[in-house]
């Protein structure tokens, strides 16, 4: 007889919202294997922003996630455009080079504002608008790129906090310092549970479905120098430290098919001052986005994207990646006082350097080659227009002109004092090689047929993101698919 209908491995939102998803779907005994012990619950949704990038017709069908919210901010829903399914699938393909599996990517989109109204309603999460991250405020109104408006308050902390409330209210068994080492099978190959470590030593707890939510390889360095190479076997890590890559090496022992873009992941400009491990207390602050309305250099004095190529949130995913590999693993962001006014609030949380002229702003900076620096401000500076035009609202189309490399958008010459430059470089959120499933959540084996008994769902999910990634899209995409893996899961003979 099994110790529970269902086992869910991890703690984050995907496998809360699995956990939650069985319950509801008629499972009796659910529980929750966390690794971590509880002070270090979570895994990376602690660390996550809380952005929740949904579909919509109409900006009114956001009222249920922002009740009283013009109450707060006049005018609300005229500072937002509507943000279509087809628009949600455009972005993601365009992001992804066109690499998105098809069916993942229909399930992601059409399912993206019912899973996240569903989650809200059943683990009673708090929203608001994410003004502070996505929205840009001018003359008194706020406006948002497409579909990222609102996020879970106070963040991944909120998001996750909620969660573990309601699933301990609803009685699944929330097992903390449990470590799962391997799935248990039987005779004709269904998964009936799992092998765990837990302070006490080695149990087996047995189910009659297994969900493995429990995140990517991106905290181990030996899988990150495999898969992804050098230089992320350094790469500091923004998220838990608990994510070692246990769920995939134990489906891929069994003959799980791994899918999708193993040397790809989730990277993101961060401050360079941030410790190799991401600081629980301070969560989600160690974010630097705002480059879109400055210049970045590397050591050499030289620019190495196009800041304005796209909006932060389609974008920040892969040039913290560029920033990582560029010499010593450090690029500087600069803006003049034209633009500073636009910073999110989490560059507060950093250590800037401020100077007068520019000369002062590149001797003060760790630049290899401070006579390149300085020419490469004053080329752009050249190349680049008056401020008369410029909006930070949406690509305004104020490019470059002459430049090798050019900025496509917000380029605006630096030149009203005093000059401001943060060091950043890339961090590691999560990797986006993972798991073939199919429309039900089950993992695929490599012989093509289902695994039964084994379904997954989160960061785990292989196929979806490549290179890239839509940002707001990975908690949505959790949210889906965990709902799917646990109604999956507890429909499991």
């Amino acid at each position: 007889m099994s110790n529970y209908d269902v086992i869910v491995v991890g703690a984050g939102n995907a496998a809360q919202a699995a956990a939650m998803s069985a319950v509801e779907s008629g499972a009796k005994r659910v529980a929750i294997l966390e690794k971590a012990h509880e002070e270090m619950r979570g895994g990376n949704t602690h660390w996550s922003g809380g952005i929740l990038r949904i579909a919509f017709d109409d900006s009114r069908k956001l009222a249920p996630f922002l009740p009283g919210v013009e109450n707060e901010y006049l005018n609300f829903y005229d500072g937002i455009q509507p943000y279509t399914k087809k628009k949600y699938m455009e972005d993601l393909m365009r992001v992804t080079n066109g690499r998105s599996d098809p069916a993942l990517a229909n399930i992601l989109v059409n399912n993206s504002y019912d899973a996240v109204k569903w989650s809200v309603k059943v683990a009673k999460i708090q929203c608001e608008p994410a003004c502070h991250v996505c929205g840009v405020q001018v003359n008194g109104q706020w406006t948002f790129p497409g579909g990222v408006v609102i996020r879970a308050k106070h963040e991944g902390k909120g998001l996750s906090a909620a969660w573990f409330k309601a699933s301990k209210n609803t009685g699944i068994d929330i097992r903390y310092g449990s470590g799962a080492l391997q799935l248990l099978q039987n005779d004709k190959g269904k998964v009936i549970g799992v092998v765990t470590k837990e302070d006490d030593g080695i149990k087996k707890l047995y189910a009659n479905a297994v969900v493995l939510g429990c995140g990517g390889f991106e905290a181990n360095s030996q899988m990150r120098a495999q898969y992804l190479g050098a230089p992320w076997d350094t790469a500091k890590v923004r998220g838990t430290s608990y994510n070692q890559g246990d769920g995939l090496k134990m489906a891929l022992s069994i003959g799980a098919m791994p899918f999708g873009q193993w040397t790809g992941r989730h990277s993101t400009p961060i401050d360079a001052n941030w410790p190799d491990h991401a600081d629980r207390k301070r969560g989600d602050q160690s974010n630097r986005l705002s480059y879109s309305f400055g210049i970045i250099l590397n050591r050499d004095g030289l620019r190495f994207v196009d800041e304005g190529e796209d909006t932060k949130l389609y974008t920040y995913a892969k040039f913290g990646a560029q920033m990582l590999k560029q010499p010593g693993g450090i690029a500087y962001q600069i803006f003049d006082q034209k633009t500073v006014q636009h910073l999110e609030p989490r560059y507060k949380t950093g250590q800037s350097i401020e100077a007068n002229t520019l000369e002062e702003l590149v001797e003060l900076m760790d630049i290899e080659n401070r006579e390149q620096a300085l020419k490469t401000i004053k080329e752009f500076n050249s190349c680049a227009n008056s401020a008369n035009k410029f909006d930070p609202t949406c690509k305004d189309g104020l490019s470059t002109n002459g430049l090798s490399l050019p900025k496509s958008n917000w380029a605006i010459k630096i030149d009203e004092p005093p000059f401001v430059a943060y060091p950043t470089t890339g961090g590691i959120t999560f990797t986006f090689g993972g798991l073939k499933i199919n429309e039900h959540a089950q993992v695929i084996g490599t012989d093509w047929r289902p695994i039964p008994g084994l379904f997954t769902c989160g960061e785990m999910v292989g196929g979806l993101f490549h290179d890239n990634y839509p940002g707001g899209s990975g908690l949505v995409s959790g949210q889906v698919f965990g709902k799917i893996a646990g109604n999956s899961a507890a429909n499991e003979v």
